[in-house]
């Protein structure tokens, strides 16, 4: 510090000083004011010859500066009452050898209005901030990034690429875990708005109470400002609304007003607001099914529905099954730190053979798990859930006495369990028996 003042002189200090803070005080351990800037005089319609010296409640009222000095506690961001209007300030005592010696004041918003027209550009930066931590992995889903060769696949891969580029709503059907983001995620990538922002509302997540505030926003009559919701938020991009099935028929009309007049009412507010989006929907249950039902607007429906994907099951697009299983093998492989691992053959067959109710989001799921439970090596079909194994067991019997049933059933889930597993211990542990209970069993079945 002492090398900086002897590097400066002192106009270029005063010039510092002078511009450092818009409006600023400092005052000595007697709450009299040693230096006040130009412009904060102005302010007070005094001179600064006037004010220097004199105690700062003279010249600045309702201040606090000498509780400040009192205390030794800093009073930040407080409101301070002044020539009609409320103000913004700081004050911090000033210690010497541990001594208060006195204190500076800064007035950081001149007016409420000040406060409020930054207070909405930092929110407004700080939402789209947040969204980009939140939904960074979007960009991470490109077109190429979505696996499998199957006739079905590759016509909804082409269909994005054509569609992707207008501004036109698009409708995503599918059942969980078919992959609906991805495509989501992809259009907005190849349109005209990538550069904007891609915002993710998940209608079945958010309780129905707070869904409009969350989709619309909401005016606070207090500070006379908008929080903006995700319609808002994604101005200029894309709002994907998945599960869009579960979103409440008042708010179904909310939405079909955006689209159709691009305009948007916060909650508690009487002021509508412009806004630009492209909306593309998404959901596990059939739309034409729920407006039956009269769960849907038919209105809303079909101004969504005129380009509808609909993502196939995987246990409809079988043969995509190996490169998904390969991609998803070497893709948790590598985050696993493991080189080469394999799938036993019997794994092998018994995943080919589930019927994954799931879908790629279940395989991902459980591909992910079997690579750390792997043996050395080998992926063995201990390393897989119990409902895989199960949908394996062979048939059985469904005549005789009920007795003889369960024998039935009890010997073939004990070969099921005994082709898979050498080890007796893992196979007693993952049916809930004691080991020595599961050797009487074997051994009564002969096996």
């Amino acid at each position: 510090m002492d090398n900086f003042q002897q590097h400066l002189p002192t106009s270029v200090l005063a010039e510092i000083l002078e511009n450092a803070f818009q409006w600023f005080v400092v005052v000595d351990a007697d709450s009299k004011i040693l230096y006040i800037n130009e412009d904060y005089c102005r302010f007070l319609e005094v001179t600064r010859e006037e004010a220097i010296g004199k105690p700062v409640a003279d010249i600045i009222e309702n201040t606090k500066m000498h509780e400040v000095i009192k205390s030794g506690v800093p009073d930040n961001a407080s409101p301070h009452y002044i020539k009609g209007t409320y103000m913004l300030a700081n004050r911090v005592p000033l210690f010497v050898d541990g001594k208060i010696v006195g204190a500076f004041g800064s007035v950081i918003f001149r007016d409420m209005s000040d406060w409020k027209r930054l207070s909405s550009h930092v929110r407004t930066t700080m939402e789209r901030m947040q969204l980009n931590i939140e939904d960074n992995s979007y960009t991470e889903y490109r077109l190429e990034d979505i696996k499998g060769s199957s006739p079905a696949i590759r016509k909804i891969k082409e269909t994005t690429g054509i569609i992707a580029p207008s501004d036109l709503p698009v409708l995503i059907e599918g059942e969980s875990g078919t992959g609906k983001d991805m495509f989501a995620h992809s259009i907005h990538q190849l349109s005209e708005r990538s550069d904007f922002p891609f915002v993710k509302v998940n209608c079945a997540e958010v309780p129905v109470e707070l869904l409009e505030r969350e989709l619309f926003g909401v005016y606070n009559p207090l500070t006379e400002t908008v929080q903006n919701g995700r319609v808002k938020q994604a101005d200029k991009g894309t709002l994907y609304i998945d599960e869009i099935s579960a979103l409440p028929l008042t708010l179904q009309a909310k939405l079909l007003r955006a689209m159709q007049e691009e305009e948007i009412t916060p909650l508690n507010s009487e002021q509508s607001e412009k806004v630009n989006i492209r909306i593309v929907a998404s959901s596990n249950i059939s739309l034409s099914q729920l407006i039956e039902e009269k769960k849907f607007r038919e209105d809303l429906y079909y101004r969504l529905q005129a380009i509808t994907l609909k993502i196939p099951p995987l246990r409809e697009r079988m043969e995509d099954f190996v490169d998904l299983l390969n991609f998803f093998l070497q893709k948790f492989m590598l985050h696993a730190g493991r080189r080469h691992i394999t799938l036993a053959t019997k794994t092998r067959e018994l995943l080919q053979s589930y019927h994954w109710p799931g879908n790629v989001r279940e395989l991902q799921n459980i591909l992910q798990a079997a690579v750390y439970l792997a043996e050395k090596d080998t992926i063995m079909p201990s390393a897989l859930p119990s409902q895989i194994k199960l949908s394996n067991v062979p048939s059985f019997q469904t005549t005789g006495t009920l007795e003889d049933i369960l024998a039935e059933v009890e010997k073939k889930v004990l070969q099921s369990y005994l082709e898979e597993e050498s080890d007796k211990r893992q196979i007693a542990k993952q049916l809930g028996l004691s080991r020595s209970t599961l050797y009487e069993k074997i051994k009564k079945h002969d096996l």
